[in-house]
């Protein structure tokens, strides 16, 4: 099986190496492209957090695209290595920062930027997801004011999540994949 592919932007075409075993979960193109097509336009200049960064293939996707700056969290040595590969292969890593980091160490800290998409796409059925939503909505101080958090999940993760500082404003369903999003409440 080939590994996942850049689908468009400056290095579109780019297949990225993949990460040996199961320890990461790799994005489907379709769903890739559609999270791309929701983000649209928006997505240049921007500022793009990816917690559980795996491959890179989502934020260097963004990176692709025109994104200002990704930055990848990955904790797992194998994972890390494939990143950087990944990211010198689609000769995106000027605009690149990857911490070799536990995403929620990152996620109590304070840090200098602060971030337009923060993409969550952890292992599964661990609920790690939900454990960094509620991270984030206890330091909300890494999402700017009008961005946004997307959790990539397995449709039985799914459950209601009662937040101070964000809600759910859109989900989308692709076969096993689903995308949910979070947008700050302005009540």
């Amino acid at each position: 099986m080939s590994g996942p592919r850049i689908i468009s932007g400056f290095s579109k075409g780019i297949r990225l190496k993949s990460v040996p075993g199961s320890t990461t979960r790799p994005i489907a193109d379709k769903v890739k492209e559609s999270l791309f097509n929701i983000i649209g336009a928006d997505i240049i200049e921007s500022s793009f957090l990816d917690l559980f960064g795996g491959t890179g293939s989502v934020g260097i996707e963004a990176l692709s695209r025109g994104a200002k700056i990704t930055r990848f969290i990955e904790k797992n040595n194998k994972a890390y290595q494939v990143l950087l590969t990944n990211l010198e292969r689609t000769h995106l890593n000027e605009n690149a920062d990857v911490l070799f980091l536990d995403a929620f160490v990152y996620l109590k800290k304070q840090h200098e930027r602060v971030f337009d998409y923060i993409y969550i796409a952890p292992p599964q059925y661990r609920n790690l997801w939900e454990l960094a939503l509620r991270q984030l909505d206890i330091n909300d101080s890494h999402l700017s004011e009008d961005g946004w958090i997307i959790a990539q999940i397995d449709p039985v993760e799914e459950k209601l999540i009662r937040l101070i500082n964000f809600k759910l404003f859109d989900k989308r369903k692709y076969g096993n994949t689903e995308l949910l999003f979070f947008m700050r409440r302005f009540e």
